[in-house]
């Protein structure tokens, strides 16, 4: 079974990628889709075996992959709880994507293509998620990167899909470098890349020492911040986030896939994977609790004032991963997964539900264009309110459960961790913010009046989705039902995977639902603690949530024309988050232009005018240049070669005599 859910994806995309042109794009949709079906269901049934169920973990080897001296690698699939909730969140959403992309991808010329690479992506993170060792993770890791850049810039022909594409790819470089050589430390201080036998050696190592960088540091310390690194890059996290809000130019349902359920979340996966190691560095999980809090406040800020509808989601996904990351430098691991597995439901629904509003709007994806929508597409209105109202943590939502959960849970452990008080405190504003910019959003495109500037004439991204073909008829419309049955099934996730799960993820079964795929030690507290937060702290998210909700129908439907005086009372600030806090004008100071300068001298300077110049190409041109000279001596004119010989007589005798007095 668990081979069927891994490599389905797989045959789906060799099928359409090496047959697509020859079946057809509906033959290529239909097997991509079906196969993605079965494995998503097959996924479920795995989730009540191994989760809900009693069956214990399993590791079955399907080969040898690598053996060289004492490094020994077994192609196997760790079968755990853990993999199965991420069986369940990577399949299920991939094939209501499927499903959706039938729809929204229907006059695309390059379907085959599309959905192949749809595959190719779940299958690669199929592998990451079931990996029993960290080289194998590693393969599923860059596999995601790979397939996340084919998507990307799925429309190659634009270049600012290609520029998202390369800037996804290069980023996610930089935090690849350092899990990379958090890999070669593991290896270094266990002699393995095994799980299990990674997990046995850890407590040993805490506290141990190494010599690594010219320093000696704490070697778990070092280790985890550099696998660490990698989540950060893979996950979006600050510093590393820039790529993501650019990754909206690949089609939305690319959007629902990577960068809301799937490839971001990879982050999150591995550091609770590897719960057990970062357990032993406590410094390190401090570094986590850090970064997290303050992504959540800086994309919540950035997410504010965006105007396209598909940049705001991505900024809140940004956002909630913070949150995941909190739990996770909390010790509250299992909170974090739980996050992690009600966010795929909600944000999956508001991308997919975006994805409705563009095709609705013929591809006009900036809000201030909208407006009114309500009336005109009302199921995907009540989709995307049902997936706010969750994303926002309304009582009995999925995000109710789980996001709060993270909040109380820093509350909790804030008593004896400044990190802990700070990650409270950015979660709770980020909270506060993310419910005005998510009802900011539903206003702007749901009620008042249609934007003056409302002309649909290819404004947005997706434009290749949905071409009009000269029909001229540009009332908005609701999508069809392929499109409209994913958000109806994400929608019911969004409202009852917290209340159905929560139990079994944070509550009083835990122990038998996680069956030890988690670090469960006996110093790790936290989830027991944060069940006995005062009552007060569990009502402040619910108070921030009412908070922003008021403040943004006041400011988008009560008096609509607040927040552009706002803006123009404060030009400095409305600026300075409009542009992300300039960090792609930083980076691009700091490193984008000093590489291309060094590229170019190392271009111009060192092959051009160096070693093109002086070496095989510069002694060619001189000899050309020689002999370019020489020819023009073999003028065809007797009395010039006569001449010449005249010379060359001359300059015998003079040589003659003079060497003749010597």
């Amino acid at each position: 079974m668990y081979s069927a859910i891994v490599f389905l994806p797989l045959f789906g995309f060799l099928i359409a990628g090496l047959f697509g042109r020859q079946m057809g794009a509906r033959p290529s949709e239909l097997v991509t889709t079906s196969f993605l079906f079965i494995a998503a269901a097959l996924s479920w049934v795995a989730f009540i075996q191994n989760g809900i169920g009693h069956a214990p973990m399993t590791v079955p080897v399907l080969s040898n992959w690598i053996t060289s001296g004492s490094l020994k690698i077994d192609w196997a699939l760790r079968i755990d709880t853990l993999t199965v909730v991420m069986l369940v969140v990577v399949n299920t959403v991939s094939s209501l994507v499927h499903l959706y992309s039938i729809g929204y991808m229907h006059e695309d010329p390059s379907r085959p293509r599309f959905f192949a690479y749809l595959s190719l992506f779940t299958f690669a993170m199929l592998m990451l998620v079931t990996a029993d060792n960290l080289v194998q993770m590693f393969f599923g890791w860059e596999g995601v990167g790979l397939a996340s850049y084919l998507l990307i810039g799925f429309w190659y022909e634009k270049p600012s899909a290609n520029a998202a594409a390369i800037k996804a790819f290069v980023v996610n470089r930089v935090g690849d470098f350092g899990f990379a050589l958090g890999i070669f430390l593991v290896f270094v201080l266990t002699n393995s890349v095994a799980f299990d036998q990674i997990f046995a050696a850890a407590p040993g190592l805490a506290n141990k020492p190494i010599h690594v960088f010219g320093l000696d540091v704490d070697a778990l310390t070092i280790t985890c911040l550099l696998l660490f690194m990698g989540a950060c890059g893979k996950s979006a996290q600050f510093l590393l986030h820039t790529w993501l809000p650019d990754a909206m130019e690949g089609p939305t349902p690319v959007s629902a896939l990577i960068h809301a359920a799937t490839m971001v979340t990879a982050g999150v996966f591995m550091v609770a994977r590897l719960s057990p190691l970062f357990e032993q560095a406590p410094d390190a999980l401090t570094v986590v609790v850090i970064v997290g809090a303050t992504t959540a406040f800086f994309a919540a800020t950035v997410g504010l004032v965006q105007n396209d509808i598909k940049r705001v989601i991505a900024y809140s996904t940004c956002s909630q991963l913070g949150y995941m990351f909190v739990a996770l430098g909390l010790g509250a691991y299992s909170t974090g997964i739980f996050h992690l597995f009600t966010h795929a439901f909600f944000k999956a629904l508001l991308f997919l539900g975006a994805g409705s509003v563009i095709h609705a709007m013929h591809h006009e994806q900036d809000m201030r264009n909208m407006g009114g929508l309500r009336k005109e597409i009302p199921f995907t209105f009540w989709m995307m309110t049902i997936g706010t109202l969750a994303l926002t943590g309304f009582p009995l939502t999925a995000g109710y459960f789980s996001k709060d959960a993270i909040i109380e849970a820093a509350y909790a452990a804030s008593a004896h961790s400044n990190a802990a008080l700070y990650g409270f405190m950015m979660t709770v504003i980020a909270a506060g913010f993310t419910s005005f910019y998510s009802w900011r959003l539903v206003f702007m495109t749901f009620f008042g009046e249609r934007g003056a500037n409302a002309v649909h004439a290819a404004h947005g991204h997706d434009d290749h989705a949905h071409d009009d073909h000269g029909h001229g008829d540009h009332t908005p419309h609701e999508s069809p039902t392929v499109m409209l049955i994913p958000l109806a099934v994400l929608a019911l996730g969004a409202v009852a995977a917290g209340l159905v799960f929560e139990k079994y993820f944070i509550g009083h079964d835990y122990d038998e639902f996680w069956k030890k795929a988690l670090y469960q030690g006996t110093g790790n507290h936290i989830l027991h603690e944060m069940h006995d937060v005062p009552f007060i702290v569990g009502l402040i998210p619910f108070g921030m949530m009412v908070l922003g909700f008021a403040l943004a129908w006041f400011m988008y439907v009560a008096s609509p024309g607040t927040p552009k005086a706002i803006a123009r009372s404060n030009p400095v600030l409305y600026r300075f988050l409009l542009n992300k806090w300039y960090f792609d004008e930083l980076y691009d100071l700091i490193f984008v232009r000093p590489a291309f300068w060094l590229g170019r001298l190392f271009w111009k300077g060192g092959d051009g005018r160096i070693i093109d110049g002086l070496g095989p190409d510069g002694i060619s041109a001189r000899v050309i240049d020689v002999a370019n000279r020489a020819v023009r001596i073999q003028t065809g004119f007797v009395y010039h070669y006569a001449f010449a010989m005249l010379i060359g007589v001359a300059a015998i005798i003079t040589w003659y005599l003079v060497g003749g007095v010597r």
